[in-house]
Formats: C-alpha cells, sequence, structure tokens
C-alpha cells in the first residue's frame, strides 16, 4: 500500500522543491487568489505524496491518481500549468494559509476546520464499506450476523463495524491493513470492512472469490480545501468540479482508480 521510503522521500523533495522555485503563485499579501494564480500562470495545489490511489508516485516519479486527474482538471480549466507540492496532514492547512499553496485536495469536512478554511463542492467519495465474495448475499447490517469479518483495530472502521454490526458477527482485528486484506483474501474472514481507498486495491483482483462492495457503513466525501474569502476561486474550483461530474470524467476517473462507477450520493455530506 506503501511506497518505499526513498521514493516517497524523493518524490515528496521534488515537490516542494518545485513548488519553491516557483515562487509560489499566491503571497500572503494578495487579496485575490484567481488573479494571482491566472498571472502567475500555474496553480498550485496540496496533495499527498503517498496516499494510492487518489495520489502517489509512479515509475517516472510523477504523482498518479483520482487528485490528480481532478487537480489536473482544474489546471486545464483555468488554463494554467499544475504545480503539485507534497503537503501531510500537519503541515498543509498552515500551507494553505501562509499561501504556499492555493488549494487543498482530500479535505474532509468539519466544523472546526470550517473556522480556519473554505470548502469548495465534493469531488471524491470517501466511504466505509463492507466488502465481500460476490456469490455470498449481504446486502446490510442485519446480514452480517454469524460472519466473520476482518477490520483494522482501533479505526473509524472498527468503530463503525462495531456500532452496526449485530451481536453474533465475529469481529477479528488486525494491526494494519495488509493483514486485514490477507485475511480476508484466504479466506480467514468471509468479509472485510475498509475505507474505499484500501478497498480499491481488493477490486482490482480477479480472483476465485470475484470480491465486490457489498453496502456502505459510513460516508464523508472529499472536497477541495481554499482560503476563506477567495470567492473567484471558490466559483472556478465548483465550475470545473460541476462539469467532471456532467461530462462523466468523475466517473472515468472513479472506475480508473477506485474500481467502481461514482455514486453522486457518496458526494454529499
Amino acid at each position: 500500500m506503501t511506497i518505499r521510503t526513498t521514493l516517497r522521500s524523493s518524490i515528496a523533495a521534488v515537490l516542494v522543491l518545485g513548488a519553491a522555485g516557483m515562487g509560489f503563485a499566491t503571497q500572503a499579501a494578495n487579496a485575490d487568489a484567481l488573479a494571482d494564480i491566472t498571472k502567475a500562470g500555474s496553480i498550485n495545489v496540496g496533495v499527498f505524496a503517498d496516499f494510492p490511489p487518489f495520489s502517489s508516485a509512479s515509475a517516472d516519479m510523477s504523482l498518479k491518481g483520482y487528485d490528480m486527474d481532478v487537480a489536473q482538471y482544474i489546471a486545464d480549466t483555468l488554463k494554467v500549468k499544475l504545480n503539485p507540492v507534497a503537503v501531510t496532514g500537519q503541515n498543509r492547512i498552515p500551507y494553505l494559509n501562509d499561501h504556499r499553496v492555493d488549494i487543498l485536495m482530500s479535505v474532509g469536512y468539519s466544523k472546526e476546520r470550517e473556522q480556519v478554511i473554505d470548502f469548495a463542492a465534493a469531488y471524491a467519495p470517501y466511504y466505509i464499506a463492507v466488502i465481500g465474495p460476490a456469490a455470498m448475499a449481504v446486502k446490510g447490517k442485519e446480514d452480517l450476523a454469524d460472519k466473520s469479518i476482518a477490520v483494522n483495530r482501533g479505526t473509524l472502521e472498527d468503530t463503525s463495524l462495531t456500532e452496526a454490526a449485530p451481536a453474533s458477527a465475529d469481529i477479528k482485528r488486525f494491526d494494519n491493513y495488509n493483514s486485514v486484506i490477507q485475511a480476508f483474501i484466504s479466506g480467514q474472514t468471509q468479509l472485510m470492512v475498509v475505507g474505499n481507498d484500501v478497498g480499491a486495491q481488493v477490486l482490482a483482483k480477479q480472483d476465485a472469490l470475484k470480491p465486490e462492495q457489498k453496502f456502505q457503513l459510513l460516508t464523508s466525501p472529499s472536497h477541495i480545501g481554499l482560503n476563506k474569502n477567495e470567492d473567484g476561486l471558490k466559483k472556478a474550483v465548483n465550475d470545473a468540479i460541476a462539469k467532471m461530474l456532467a461530462d462523466g470524467k468523475l466517473d472515468e476517473s472513479s472506475k480508473a482508480w477506485l474500481k467502481t462507477p461514482l455514486n453522486p450520493d457518496n458526494l454529499k455530506d
């Protein structure tokens, strides 16, 4: 699921240095991010460098994934160059507030975050789902009764499953996602509960199990984050996302990276 440490470090360094070389299109003193982006001819987009299938390094060291498809589309719509900037969960909002980046990808909505940043429209589904073999009839929570289910210990998936599963469900907890996946694929458990980012890896496997998504336990879509009072940029981003949705581009990216068609309902908070 992760890239080798050396590769991850290299791609992060390349992206950060690239952003520094561009001089950062938006400076703290400026008041109109969209005008600054247009003038600079580039948009600085904060992305995670190791977050497959949304964004991760490919063989040529460039970032690929669902987030990168959307970021590139936004850049193309604005007729500027895409300049990805590697960020972490800890530094990305400070990077945005300090105008080191113009927008952030993969930001979940929360009231706490809304106090310091603004949110453009949701563009990517993030949800926790039950995955099982095609031959097994599982359509809702009640069907988890008497089933063995793999989940990553102490995660939101664990909490969601524990709350939803009937008392007779056999929840088997593991310490990492690789162990969860292996338990399911090997037949140690009948089902597994993971986020759609992890689930995409399993759904891509065409083995005897013919794994499929059964139903969702929790939905929390990803938004694009931007600084407050940037109405022009927010409208431009929202317009680009709306066009991607209408033209089927988001559905194409979902099939390519998440291995499942896009359900527009999964873009609702």
